[in-house]
């Protein structure tokens, strides 16, 4: 595979076009001028509920400027990703949190005012102004919140506040991506710099000294500056919590269930289920154990049970993914054809791009994609996994007005998790040989870990932190570290050796920075297990059903979006079957790595 050392070597193939949003830094700033001026005439509105015709001309203001807001949030964030640390990026991205922040004050006073109204009140307005009737939904899941709204006054002090001091995420990734070397290492008589980018391939390499090189030089460094992400994961965490009660909720997790419309109860049935199953998680580390033929380490969790050297190119890699989705119609087809065609993916690594992978999306324009193709399987996965974000963006944009084009985080995984077992399936099913088979289920089974054990062990552990805060204690790295290490000791059981580097993964964990948003995985893995194993099997009414579930926007709750698909996540069922699934994908996977 080809590598890169900066930017500016990648073949303008394989970067992503971003002129869809702006042409260029000119264009940005001329926006970005509008967008200013624009804010400043929203607060004209002030004082405009006696007059409900006022009302719906703001707020067809507001969501005008709410798009243009996060199309220019969208560019400084994705420009600042390709290249982090850079002067002018981390500039623009200020400018544009700063824009953010100034729409948040121009708009404050919107709420307070509404839920001035009584129930009556609040009622005749779609009366005396029929053409609110549009923003209905809008309106009301912000009516339903009166009991947490406070003053314009307040409202303003602490959107100001918040704005003012919410870089915690930027301060770790910044630290991770850009601050942090982590050293060389010597493969085939070249010397390799170690990054975030790349680490996952060096896990993968068959040669055990290898792994555990890359393994103790990464996480030794992870450990000289992980009292510092303790102490961003602190301030985040602190922030979340005061930020809730001064809205007068319980906790962060309250005001997290109160967002979602749904109960606790969703979350304990989740856990409860997948905790009283840890027996399963423990057959993958016997089985992983067994095929490899040694004693498991953290550092070979990501290693391949079976020998590959299979090494796909972008362009293979492009049509493997599109095979896979062919399940899911032409239409969907269609959409995905674009997004290789207009290149909306950033594909390649080098050092100093922001790892990981993910799907940026807007009110009115394709998503973007980034991710660090490493050209073996999980790189295939990572496409297919983006594009299932993309292409449920897009069905949502052209089937709801602008107001209802988001989508519930809870929701969103489900279109990219069917799209990786629609993958993993075609691999298994166009394998010419046993090994490409075993391949196949192996990637479908390390999906099921990471986004059902992995996601619920995690999701615990945020829950943990956020109820030490509450206490009145503060995440230091000892605490992190300790907290990791019971974590591990539960889910990995006797399976794989703890050693002095286990418990710092902690700090590499961008999704604590995304206020409870693990348990969103587990859930939606689940949903997707169901959801896939139907269509593979061929019925057509859980197709239908899946492909207008992926039309539903944020004018309907999560709740009533599952229902679209049969689904009750207060039902232990839910997780049970996905459990069961797995299992049977463990003995698929030993039945035909002991065949003849």
């Amino acid at each position: 595979m080809q590598k890169y050392n900066s930017r500016e070597e990648v073949p303008e193939k394989y970067q992503w076009d971003l002129t869809e949003y702006f042409k260029d830094e000119d264009d940005f700033l001329a926006n970005y001028k509008k967008a200013e001026t624009w804010i400043t005439k929203l607060r004209k509105y002030k004082d405009c509920f006696e007059n409900p015709k006022k009302i719906y001309e703001y707020l067809q203001k507001e969501i005008e400027i709410l798009v243009l807001v996060q199309n220019l949030f969208i560019y400084a964030v994705t420009m600042n990703d390709q290249e982090v640390g850079i002067s002018s990026s981390i500039e623009r991205k200020n400018k544009v949190e700063h824009l953010d922040t100034e729409f948040s004050k121009a708009t404050s006073f919107f709420a307070p005012e509404l839920l001035k109204l009584s129930s009556n009140q609040y009622n005749e307005l779609f009366k005396k102004c029929e053409s609110l009737i549009e923003f209905k939904p809008y309106l009301d899941k912000i009516y339903r919140e009166k009991e947490y709204i406070l003053s314009a006054k307040e409202e303003q002090m602490i959107t100001e506040l918040v704005n003012s001091m919410d870089h915690f995420s930027d301060m770790a990734s910044t630290l991770l991506h850009s601050e942090h070397h982590y050293g060389t290492i010597m493969i085939d008589g070249k010397e390799e710099v170690l990054s975030p980018n790349n680490y996952i391939r060096f896990l993968k390499n068959r040669d055990s000294s290898i792994r555990k090189q890359a393994y103790q030089l990464f996480n030794k460094k992870i450990n000289e500056y992980a009292k510092s992400s303790a102490s961003f994961l602190h301030g985040y965490v602190a922030m979340n919590q005061t930020v809730a009660k001064l809205h007068g909720y319980q906790d962060a997790w309250h005001k997290k269930l109160f967002g979602l419309n749904l109960t606790d109860k969703v979350f304990k049935t989740l856990v409860t289920t997948t905790e009283s199953h840890l027996d399963s998680l423990h057959k993958y580390y016997q089985l992983r154990k067994k095929v490899l033929g040694f004693d498991l380490h953290p550092f070979d969790l990501n290693l391949n049970m079976i020998n590959s050297k299979e090494e796909y190119t972008i362009e293979e890699a492009q049509n493997i993914v599109r095979g896979a989705l062919g399940k899911l119609g032409e239409d969907y087809l269609e959409k995905y054809d674009s997004i290789i065609k207009n290149r909306y993916i950033d594909y390649c690594q080098y050092r100093g791009k922001c790892a990981g992978g993910y799907n940026i999306s807007g009110h009115d324009k394709n998503s973007r994609i980034l991710m660090s193709f490493n050209g073996n399987l999980a790189s295939l996965s990572t496409i297919a996994h983006e594009c299932g974000h993309h292409i449920n963006h897009q069905l949502i944009i052209e089937n709801n007005k602008v107001q209802y084009r988001g989508l519930h985080i809870i929701v969103a995984e489900v279109a990219s998790l069917v799209n990786e077992f629609l993958l993993s399936d075609y691999i298994f099913r166009h394998a010419k040989t046993k090994n490409e088979k075993l391949l196949g289920l192996e990637n479908i089974i390390h999906v099921i870990v990471s986004n059902l054990y992995g996601a619920v062990r995690e999701g615990k552990m945020e829950e943990e932190m956020y109820q030490a805060v509450s206490n009145n204690n503060i995440i230091t790295k000892d605490y992190m570290d300790d907290l990791t290490k019971k974590s591990l000791e539960k889910y990995y059981g006797d399976y794989v050796k703890l050693d002095e580097y286990s418990n710092s993964s902690w700090a590499t964990r961008s999704h604590y920075f995304m206020n409870f948003y693990l348990y969103s995985y587990a859930i939606c893995i689940s949903v997707a297990t169901m959801v896939a194993s139907k269509i593979l099997r061929g019925e057509e009414e859980m197709l239908n059903c899946y492909l207008e579930f992926l039309k539903v926007g944020n004018d309907k709750w999560p709740k009533e979006a599952f229902e679209v698909l049969g689904v009750d996540l207060e039902n232990p069922k839910v997780y049970e079957d996905a459990i069961s699934y797995f299992d049977s994908l463990l003995k698929e996977y030993e039945n035909i790595y002991y065949e003849k």
